[in-house]
């Protein structure tokens, strides 16, 4: 037992840095390496107040905006930063006919951004970056709407639709503002829509869901009331009878039941959908869904696609209000985005993340905001003026 400590003497005189000024590694940021070992040995000596370590930057640090993008307040009154990307967040959830909770959507999806950062977000499949395309993104928070009357809500989201594709973009080539919407129910689609229809008309969707969401409101909604048929499962049929969607739209990923055996397909073909279901992609694979998709919207001058979480199977995205089991999975669908490079999208939301549901390593919100940056990154690869 006595001899421990002589050994341990032993042990460390043989070490290279016994006795000597220890030189820390370096860590990532803007800060040169051999300033930073400066820096640390500065403070360890008492004679630095940490000035010299300080980051501009790190992703985890600062408020949370959605791939710590810059915040611009787009609503504002007057000039504001110009942008060529919006994302908005759509922070409502009654009208859900299920769970509720995606109110707090907007903030998981920034949440399960977190690690995302701007400057060090190349693709290891494209080698690409799509925050350093021509595109300027940013975040311009969420769209201020009431949680008492759903009818007030969604005009007061129309209006902030309205006003942030209203300005003028950054890109003097590409004059309108596009805009990522992080929902939020599946209801808020519905403003989306109005809004591409006020700047590029009638536009293509391709709608990922396990749902069709083009129920007829007297179905869901019982007929009831006008404020009762409005609701995340009516918003298709709405915008086909509004005038803003085209006939050759798509759904993917469906496997829901529907409600009536045979008057809801028909409904959904009148309003313009053919579909691509869950199980389909067993048999024709990620390639063939990809190319059903491009087939149908093929000579569309505008395409907007709409990603509900649920569209993946509950477990991968256990967060959302009307979960359905056999579903796709998160590389499945990000191989399918991917795959639709080349479409003229210019606007598109993920929607029915509920984070009260998600397990607590965060599997929906982190599926939920690598979905959004594969939509980022559609909506700069084929740019529509």
């Amino acid at each position: 037992m006595m001899r421990l400590p002589y050994l341990l003497l032993i042990f460390l005189a043989a070490t290279p840095t016994f006795g000597r000024e220890i030189a820390f590694p370096p860590i990532s940021g803007y800060i040169p390496p051999l300033d930073h070992n400066r820096a640390q040995q500065q403070i360890l000596n008492g004679n630095d107040d940490g000035a010299g370590l300080f980051q501009e930057y790190t992703p985890f640090a600062g408020l949370t905006t959605f791939a710590n993008l810059p915040f611009v307040h787009c609503l504002g009154e007057g000039e504001v930063e110009r942008y060529d990307i919006a994302i908005l967040g759509a922070p409502f959830d009654t009208g859900t006919t299920a769970r509720p909770g995606a109110r707090f959507g907007p903030g998981g999806i920034r949440q399960g951004s977190r690690r995302i950062s701007p400057d060090a977000a190349w693709s290891v499949y494209t080698g690409e970056n799509t925050f350093l395309s021509w595109a300027k993104i940013v975040d311009c928070g969420d769209a201020p709407l009431t949680f008492l009357d759903n009818t007030i809500a969604l005009k007061q989201l129309d209006y902030s639709h309205k006003k942030i594709v209203g300005r003028k973009a950054n890109s003097t080539e590409y004059t309108t503002p596009r805009i990522l919407t992080l929902g939020g129910d599946h209801t808020t689609t519905l403003s989306a829509l109005r809004s591409t229809f006020q700047a590029w008309g009638a536009v293509s969707v391709i709608h990922f869901d396990s749902h069709i969401d083009t129920w007829d409101p007297e179905v869901l909604g019982g007929g009831i009331s006008h404020y009762a048929g409005v609701n995340h499962g009516t918003f298709l049929h709405i915008a086909h009878e509004e005038g803003l969607i085209l006939n050759n739209s798509m759904h993917a990923g469906i496997r829901a039941p529907v409600i009536r055996k045979k008057g809801d397909i028909r409904n959904d073909l009148r309003c313009g959908f053919e579909m691509v279901t869950a199980r389909e992609l067993d048999r024709i694979g990620t390639d063939g869904v990809i190319r059903k998709l491009k087939d149908r919207v093929a000579g569309t001058r505008a395409v907007y696609i709409s990603v509900d979480i649920d569209v993946l199977d509950p477990a991968y995205a256990p967060a959302t209000g009307t979960a359905e089991v056999g579903g796709w999975t998160t590389r499945e669908l990000l191989t399918i985005l991917d795959g639709l490079a080349g479409l003229p999208v210019i606007g598109a939301d993920v929607v029915e993340v509920a984070p009260a549901y998600d397990n607590v390593g965060e599997t929906t919100v982190l599926a939920a905001a690598e979905v959004a940056h594969s939509l980022l990154t559609l909506m700069v690869k084929q740019p529509v003026g």
